[in-house]
């Protein structure tokens, strides 16, 4: 599925818009397209290796707009690699709310807060880190916003077609329990 919706849909929107002469183009990657990092914090720079379908279909649509460039100097494409995104809008109309079960730690945390879920279990306790949780880099879903908009503007700014590649988290990790 994810090849479906994020390869075949990257080809198709691409096309579509350079038939309509529509050539900049803001994608949502994610930070999977590393892999297993070396070191931290993970830079643009990086080696890239996938280790998971998601990720190698982020990683294959990455290839595919950095050859659309290649082919066709004037589009001007931001490649923006998130890490965790997490929350929801102040508003509270959208966000952290799947009408299934979640796939995430924070819908789970918001479910039990609202009694929703009795409790919240957490798998995993004997990671190298300072409660033996598993720690990632969340970033809010509005400094994500913040970052598309940004990203447009660098586009704008540079006023020629380029690649602009970006990581959006925030170089900061919490454990499942600090959450």
């Amino acid at each position: 599925m994810y090849y479906h919706n994020n390869v075949s849909g990257a080809v198709v929107l691409a096309e579509v818009m350079a038939e309509h002469g529509v050539k900049r183009l803001v994608f949502s990657s994610s930070a999977t397209v590393y892999g297993d990092p070396a070191q931290l914090p993970i830079r643009e720079n990086f080696p890239l290796s996938a280790t998971n379908p998601y990720g190698q279909s982020k990683l294959m649509v990455e290839e595919i707009l950095r050859d659309l460039f290649v082919s066709d100097g004037d589009w001007q494409i931001a490649l923006l690699r998130y890490f965790n995104p997490v929350g929801a809008h102040p508003s509270g109309r959208i966000g952290e709310d799947p009408n299934d079960i979640p796939n995430n730690l924070m819908p789970f945390v918001s479910q039990v807060a609202v009694g929703r879920r009795a409790q919240l279990s957490v798998f995993g306790n004997d990671y190298d880190t300072h409660d033996g949780t598993g720690v990632r880099d969340y970033i809010h879903v509005v400094d994500l916003a913040d970052g598309h908009l940004k990203a447009l503007e660098a586009l704008e700014n540079a006023g020629k077609g380029q690649v602009l590649t970006v990581n959006l988290g925030t170089g900061t990790g919490y454990s499942v329990l600090d959450m």
